[in-house]
């Protein structure tokens, strides 16, 4: 493959033509998958509000009802050789991996004297081990190609130190950390990093679990500059941007999105 930094002056006319058909390759490509990374975001959301990802066929039948291409692949993200046999068939079916969005979290809520050792290294695995093997597994492509976004989803528990909780935060932070430095480790090669950390959000696991029990969203909302709950639809918008090329100068950032709860 021919780095897409290669002079035309210094190219011959095979060259160029080569290198502008490969370029014209490449964008068409990326636009298919941003098209398909925001259908796919749209349709987990609206399944999410009814009744779970169990069941991934409904998106991936929406997605390529508008024209996008999807595949649906179970994966166990804190297994390597799960996560090898995801490249290998991202790779076979889609042509590569442009943009890797890391999305995987449980947060099983417990007072730190009640978290046993196994229970953290549970949630440590999910939640912050994933992402260094999914980015073990694509990355080396992306450099290859001189371009990539890397997106994790962190969480405003981070900025806001919330109790009974540790883990999952310890978990969280871990992701932005990671990505300030990875950020400074794969720029030079058209490859961004950045996070985007939002508040408390409305979901079938949130809904009926501890937050939902505990009258969170109640609480939080009203603590809100925004005074709505969050929803997945929320966070659409600044993924799409920061899979974009306007975000080709940003990197290395965490954006909170959660209606002016936490400042930073």
């Amino acid at each position: 493959m021919i780095a897409e930094n290669r002079s035309r002056s210094t190219a011959k006319k095979g060259e160029r033509q080569y290198v502008d058909r490969e370029t014209r390759r490449r964008d068409g490509r990326r636009q298919r998958h941003r098209a398909s990374l925001l259908q796919a975001v749209g349709c987990a959301r609206r399944q999410d509000r009814h009744r779970g990802l169990a069941d991934c066929a409904e998106t991936v039948g929406a997605i390529k009802k508008n024209a996008g291409t999807a595949i649906a692949v179970r994966c166990d993200q804190t297994s390597e050789a799960d996560v090898a046999k995801l490249r290998a068939t991202v790779e076979k079916e889609l042509g590569g991996c442009d943009i890797l969005v890391h999305c995987a979290g449980i947060y099983p809520t417990a007072a730190i004297d009640e978290i046993t050792f196994e229970q953290w290294r549970k949630v440590l695995s999910v939640n912050l081990d994933s992402v260094f093997l999914l980015v073990k597994a694509f990355l080396p492509a992306m450099k290859e190609q001189r371009w990539g976004r890397i997106i994790s989803v962190s969480s405003t528990t981070f900025h806001s130190g919330i109790a009974f909780n540790t883990h999952y935060t310890a978990s969280k932070g871990g992701l932005i950390g990671f990505a300030r430095s990875l950020a400074s480790e794969v720029g030079d090669f058209g490859i961004t990093v950045n996070t985007i950390a939002p508040g408390l959000t409305r979901t079938d696991t949130t809904v009926n679990g501890k937050p939902g029990e505990f009258g969170w969203f109640d609480m939080i909302r009203e603590q809100q500059a925004i005074k709505r709950t969050e929803t997945p639809e929320d966070l659409t918008g600044t993924l799409a941007f920061l899979a974009s090329e306007d975000a080709a100068f940003i990197t290395g950032q965490t954006i909170v999105v959660d209606g002016g709860w936490r400042f930073s």
